[in-house]
């Protein structure tokens, strides 16, 4: 702001996985105590049970008239599928909290539909592909011949061939 790169018209959001969800829990109560929690998430990189800058989320958040949420393990994989499918981004869970916030938040209507905003994707998905080996197809091996390719593609796309799209 004070570099004079965005408007004072902007709010800040938090978003936590529902297993660790100390910041947005304080959040939520109303309170400025962060109390420490246990965590419990396939989003490791932001498992963070007592985050040492939590005050300062939290007046950020609050200063800006922002809010936070968090979001169950399951929602932060849709999250990363919905990226991926949208944008062609593969992101690790923390991106995908990024996402599944963002649109929990949309949904509730505390950022209007219309409105220009910036999620944080921070990390790659090739670095925690643990986190969605459950919820993803393992690859198809193929020779690498093109008319095994083809009829790998004719077979995952209803007997369309490869040349016809």
């Amino acid at each position: 702001l004070d570099l004079g790169l965005a408007d004072g018209d902007f709010k800040i959001y938090t978003a936590q996985a529902a297993g660790c969800a100390p910041v947005v829990q304080a959040l939520h109560k109303g309170t400025e105590l962060i109390a420490p929690v246990k965590p419990a998430t396939i989003a490791k990189s932001i498992a963070i049970g007592n985050p040492a800058d939590g005050f300062y989320v939290l007046k950020a958040v609050r200063e800006s008239g922002g809010w936070g949420e968090a979001v169950t393990d399951e929602e932060i994989v849709e999250g990363i599928r919905l990226l991926a499918r949208t944008e062609g981004i593969f992101t690790e869970p923390a991106g995908g909290t990024t996402v599944a916030v963002t649109k929990k938040l949309i949904e509730q209507g505390r950022i209007p539909r219309d409105e220009s905003i910036v999620v944080c994707i921070t990390g790659n998905g090739y670095k925690t592909l643990e986190a969605v080996l459950d919820s993803v197809a393992q690859p198809s091996r193929i020779a690498a011949r093109l008319a095994d390719f083809d009829a790998l593609y004719a077979r995952l796309n209803g007997g369309q061939e490869a040349n016809a799209v």
